[in-house]
């Protein structure tokens, strides 16, 4: 209490007597994976794709960490943390098989308005060589027979005699690429747009503003090649278990993440990239997914997605799931099949692991619906077609074991059909439930750190009460408690029952919460019977 050793008129600030909780954010996802360049087991804070590819790179042929980033964002994610694991640091002379080679960045040759540089594909190639050459020069004898010389004139503008030109390619002098081609844009035989198509070597880009694109002078440049890849690192060789596992006090792979309070989800899509190329074995796989979920069960607040292994059917994912993985825990939810997106790497469709999308719709439903709402029925953006098409009779055998299914419905699209985790527990086993759980604990743990030190009585259980109360009342008028009052959703108890006077005296303060969570609408039933007479209900 303050001192009045005077007469006059005080004016004092009084601590409000109501602590509102406000709920924690529940859509930041954590990636683990493999990237061509980029700081090493080091979190990097990600907000848009733009970010992703300055700090890691673009999009690598056979590696799944860019594709599931930019999945994730596709679908409706913002905000995402990234290790890079398996790799060189900066400046670093190593990289582990199965990770992508540090590959440095070729330097571009200018020929006139445009820059050609050699592609990652040219590593392991020989000295390559770019000649520019007349439209009708002696080379079009050793042309690319794949080459078709009416390219330039297709889409109806046929380009003047002094915009068309030849791309001649070699390897050692050989000849192995043969482009015909046009300064001219929006016509089929513009360069920029013939090497994006057709070319595995080099690629070209405008180094001018469009009005000095002009025909390059005849001549013959050596392109630089991008750096052959460094000797590989770890025993034998190969990427091990422990390169995504890491260390909590070095701060690596998922060890790294334990220092990070917001990450509410966790994926590894390169561990099937590594299992592909031979890098891990199943054993292997299995070790990398356990420690993915013992993390998310230590950490308590976040939740493991799990990528199956490639190329099984229904049949043999159902043994996997129960023979070989047998994971039991609420931490984890499984999805299956992969999908097929779009990989600007190659120009054409590939076959990705599901969790980085999958994390990207659990996002998007927080946002629009509420992390209450299970993230099922929601169509997968970026996805043009499924590894494999699940029938309902399939997924009749993968349901109730836990296997997410992701189907096509024929004027739907391609939508998440399965909200479910991996606990054998009926209680835990809906997914939208153990989130929600997750959301309410760090809320409350949260907003009430005001209470720790203050005097343990009465008055302060009941501020307790109180404040908590007015929080869940809320999450009840959202819609994510069940029940026709908040009598019926909860109860908070915080009393003299809960703290009697040995409990008080260790400095405890107990409260106890129940809640009675919304739960999906998974099966949908509608009885119909036939009745004779009229329509009429009786009231």
């Amino acid at each position: 209490m303050p001192s009045y050793l005077s007469p006059g008129v005080y004016v004092e600030e009084v601590a409000s007597g109501s602590r509102p909780i406000e709920g924690v954010g529940t859509s930041v996802a954590a990636f683990v994976g493999f990237a061509p360049e980029g700081p090493l087991n080091e979190p990097v804070l990600v907000t848009n794709w733009s970010q992703y590819v300055a700090a890691f790179g673009d999009f690598t042929d056979g590696y799944y960490l860019a594709h599931s980033v930019y999945g994730f964002f596709n679908n409706g994610g913002t905000t995402c943390y990234v290790i890079r694991v398996g790799g060189a640091p900066a400046g670093g002379e190593s990289v582990a098989q199965g990770a992508p080679k540090a590959i440095a960045a070729a330097r571009p040759a200018r020929l006139g308005g445009f820059h050609v540089t050699a592609l990652p594909a040219a590593a392991s190639a020989g000295e390559i060589t770019v000649e520019i050459a007349d439209a009708d020069s002696g080379a079009d004898a050793k042309a690319d027979p794949k080459a078709d010389p009416k390219d330039a004139g297709k889409d109806g503008d046929k380009p003047a005699a002094d915009d068309r030109f030849r791309l001649i390619v070699k390897v050692d002098g050989s000849i192995v690429e043969n482009f015909h081609v046009s300064t001219r844009k929006n016509t089929r035989a513009y360069i920029v747009t013939q090497v994006k198509e057709r070319s595995r070597l080099i690629t070209v880009t405008e180094a001018a503003g469009a009005g000095q694109l002009a025909r390059p002078e005849n001549q013959s440049v050596e392109l630089a090649r991008p750096a052959a890849p460094a000797a590989p690192v770890g025993e034998g060789g190969t990427v091990t278990p422990e390169h995504y596992l890491g260390d909590t006090a070095d701060r690596t792979g998922f060890g790294g993440l334990e220092a990070l309070d917001a990450v509410t989800m966790v994926s590894c899509p390169d561990l099937m990239s590594a299992y592909e190329r031979g890098a891990l074995d199943m054993e292997g796989v299995k070790a990398v997914q356990l420690g993915m979920i013992a993390h998310c069960e230590l950490m308590g607040d976040r939740v493991a997605i799990i990528d199956p292994p490639p190329g099984m059917n229904a049949k043999q994912i159902r043994e996997w799931r129960m023979d070989e993985a047998g994971y039991d825990s609420r931490y984890a939810a499984l999805y299956y099949p992969w999908i097929k997106a779009f990989d600007p790497s190659t120009g054409k469709a590939a076959m990705v692991p599901p969790s980085g999308h999958m994390a990207g719709i659990w996002a998007r439903s927080d946002a629009e619906r509420g992390v209450h709402k299970a993230p099922a029925n929601e169509v997968v953006r970026g996805a043009v077609d499924l590894g494999l098409q699940i029938t309902k009779g399939e997924q009749d055998l993968l349901n109730p074991i836990g296997v997410n299914c992701i189907r096509a419905f024929p004027g739907r699209g391609v939508r998440v059909w399965g909200a479910r985790t991996l606990a054998s527990d009926p209680a835990w086993r809906y997914l939208n439930v153990r989130r929600y759980f997750n959301y309410l604990e760090e809320s409350i743990l949260i907003g009430t750190q005001w209470v720790v030190f203050e005097p343990n009585d009465e008055a302060l259980w009941a501020r307790i009460r109180r404040n908590i109360s007015a929080f869940l009342v809320t999450e009840w008028r959202d819609g994510a408690l069940f029940g026709s009052s908040p009598e019926e959703a909860f109860y908070v108890k915080c009393d003299s029952e809960t703290n009697p006077p040995e409990s008080v005296d260790l400095g405890r303060v107990v409260c106890e919460i129940g809640v009675a969570p919304v739960k999906p609408a998974e099966f949908v039933v509608f009885r119909l019977a036939q009745i004779s007479g009229g329509g009429d209900l009786e009231e």
